[in-house]
């Protein structure tokens, strides 16, 4: 089958089809993460009926009285969960146009005493914040998790082997997977707003990103080089790219590459929502051992005012105290004071 798109569209069922389609999707895996850093991926396991619920849900959501939504808004959240109104987040220092919803893996907090001899990115364990006035919300999105989180397993096993580790190299650091998804809405710009970024130019820190797309709606553009690229949604697939920690353990083998979202011109809006699956907060990424072939293909440099660390939770929560600096003057003074992240 032929697909008119700017990188490789991989099905993730041909693992399951045989040592040879296996050995492909492999190959292809490798080639798409080495020279783009983004590839299209079909065969997740997730329903056409799923997806018809989370845009249902999404528009729900985005569509309750202000009021509703403010009622589980970030700043009430020291762990960065909940709603973000428009322009509450931020990205390479620039407001975004975008409203949206964050929900991570739902852990208890640790009071102050727990917390007083750990790494400071372990603020970030604690609940979810869910629309009251929308119960059948968290359904949909546990679902979605339930649905996603497999396939993005099976990915990383596939991906271990592709660069010469075995299948269960990552497994370790993935014990407990910091999943981090958001069910986000840009709204249309019309008059002088037209051409605003949704999301500003950047790379993604972590490990993997599976973003879904709402079909038909555009915006997603990539810079493998030195020129932007459309990236449309795919009809019942995710646009995946891997981030910075990945880039870094393969000594820049593998692409970590810019993106942005431009935001629709009205009355279109853009319903998206990726799914951040990265490693337990307390991982040490390791950096890889690759083969020969592969070794010398690479290069990294690393830039001195965004720091790549190697434990997990440090990337994280520097970014969420950039991204959101209301919540981080409300809840983390301390170390917005310290300049430590």
């Amino acid at each position: 089958m032929t697909h008119s798109f700017p990188f490789p569209v991989l099905d993730l069922r041909d693992l399951d089809a045989g040592a040879e389609s296996a050995a492909r999707f492999r190959t292809a895996l490798l080639r798409a993460t080495h020279e783009v850093g983004f590839f299209y991926l079909i065969g997740t396991g997730i329903t056409p009926a799923l997806e018809e619920a989370m845009l249902g849900a999404a528009r729900a959501f985005f569509a309750l009285p202000e009021e509703d939504k403010l009622d589980i808004e970030n700043i009430k959240s020291p762990h960065f969960r909940g709603y973000t109104r428009i322009g509450g987040e931020r990205t390479a220092g620039k407001v975004d146009w975008r409203e949206q919803i964050d929900i991570w893996s739902e852990d208890a907090a640790l009071s102050p005493t727990e917390l007083a001899d750990l790494p400071p990115y372990f603020r970030m364990l604690g609940p979810n914040l869910w629309p009251a006035a929308l119960l059948h919300f968290r359904d949909v999105v546990l679902q979605w998790q339930a649905a996603v989180v497999p396939a993005a397993h099976k990915l990383l096993r596939a991906w271990a082997e592709a660069l010469g580790a075995p299948p269960d190299y990552f497994d370790k650091h993935f014990t407990r997977p910091s999943t981090r998804m958001k069910v986000v809405r840009y709204p249309g710009t019309e008059g002088e707003e037209t051409g605003t970024l949704g999301v500003g130019a950047h790379k993604d820190g972590g490990c993997l990103t599976l973003l879904w797309v709402q079909p038909g709606a555009g915006g997603l553009q990539i810079r493998p080089g030195d020129e932007w690229v459309d990236a449309p949604p795919l009809e019942h697939g995710f646009v995946c790219n891997i981030g910075e920690m990945v880039e870094r353990a393969t000594a820049g083998y593998l692409k970590a590459t810019v993106h942005r979202v431009v935001a629709p011109r009205a009355p279109a809006e853009r319903i998206s929502v990726p799914m951040f699956f990265n490693p337990s907060l307390d991982a040490r990424f390791p950096a890889l051992e690759l083969p020969p072939d592969l070794r010398k293909s690479g290069e990294y440099h690393q830039d001195p005012d965004d720091v790549i660390h190697e434990v997990y939770g440090d990337n994280l929560l520097k970014s969420r105290l950039r991204a959101h600096p209301d919540v981080a003057a409300i809840h983390h003074p301390d170390l917005v004071q310290s300049g430590a992240y």
